[in-house]
Formats: structure tokens, C-alpha cells, sequence
């Protein structure tokens, strides 16, 4: 039998932050607020920019330039996505691919959901991914999403 050429994968990541929902919301939701944890230079790679419509049908892309610490150093890996669901203060969803040096490494559904605790909100991300040649696989994307959370939670400390 031949071996799949299409990885399909999900996964949950669940994050407690001690702020309001709002806050959280604002920091998935607002340009400049998002780059500061979600398109920041990294130990990895360099953030080239970032554009954000923030609407239903509006676009979300990120560039990086990795650095001589990965296996492509001088790549730009980018990631191009259209919100498809937008609740606000309880949900975003997110369609989206992922290139490395200009080639479709990966399609992806990323849902956001914000449920407010007694002194804490959680967010929970649901991945859903299409992972194809030369991406990494579901179990790097996953440490990626857990490190961006965490620089999310100290962007909401700041």
C-alpha cells in the first residue's frame, strides 16, 4: 500500500490567562495587539510584516525569514488566511495555508474559543490541518501554536 501524501490532523490546546475576555479578544483581534505576539521575531526567524483585516471574509498574513537556526536559513515561511467566523468576545475562525520558500506546505482551520472563568478567561484552539511534503507534520505545528500562546499570555501581562 502506498503511503499517504496528505497528513490529517487535529489537535487542542487549552490556555487559562488571569484577564477578562475582552482583553484576550482584543489581543487576537486588533493589528497592532496581535503582532506583538503572534508576527514577533522569534530565536527562529525574523517577523517581515503582517496584514490583518479583521472581518468576516478579510484576509490575515504573516511573513517570517528563518534564520540560520532551522534547517532553511534565508526561507520565508508565510501563512495567508480568511476569517471565516467571527463572535465577538467567544469565537474566531480562521482558514488558512502555510508556505515555505514559496511552496503550500499545509491547510489549515484554526478555531479560537474564549470562555470566561470566575478570575480567568480560557481559550481553547482547535487545529485542523491538511499537512502535506516538507511540513514539519502536525507535532511541529503544535509546539508552534504553544509557544505562540505562551507569548500571547505574556503580551497580556504587559
Amino acid at each position: 500500500m502506498a503511503e499517504a501524501i496528505v497528513i490529517h490532523d487535529t489537535f487542542v490546546i487549552r490556555k487559562s490567562y488571569p484577564v477578562p475576555v475582552s482583553r484576550v479578544f482584543s489581543f487576537l483581534s486588533e493589528p497592532a495587539k496581535k503582532a506583538r505576539w503572534y508576527a514577533a521575531d522569534s530565536e527562529t526567524s525574523t517577523a517581515d510584516g503582517m496584514e490583518m483585516d479583521f472581518r468576516e471574509g478579510g484576509i490575515e498574513r504573516a511573513h517570517y525569514r528563518l534564520n540560520e537556526r532551522t534547517p532553511f536559513p534565508g526561507a520565508v515561511l508565510a501563512t495567508e488566511g480568511i476569517y471565516q467566523d467571527i463572535q465577538q468576545n467567544r469565537r474566531i475562525v480562521l482558514a488558512s495555508s502555510m508556505t515555505l520558500a514559496g511552496r503550500r506546505i499545509s491547510c489549515s482551520l484554526v478555531t479560537f474559543e474564549l470562555l470566561e472563568g470566575r478570575d480567568a478567561t480560557d481559550l481553547l484552539l482547535t487545529h485542523q490541518g491538511a499537512f502535506f511534503e516538507g511540513s514539519g507534520g502536525p507535532e511541529m505545528r503544535k509546539a508552534g501554536w504553544e509557544t505562540l500562546l505562551d507569548r500571547l499570555g505574556q503580551s497580556l501581562s504587559d
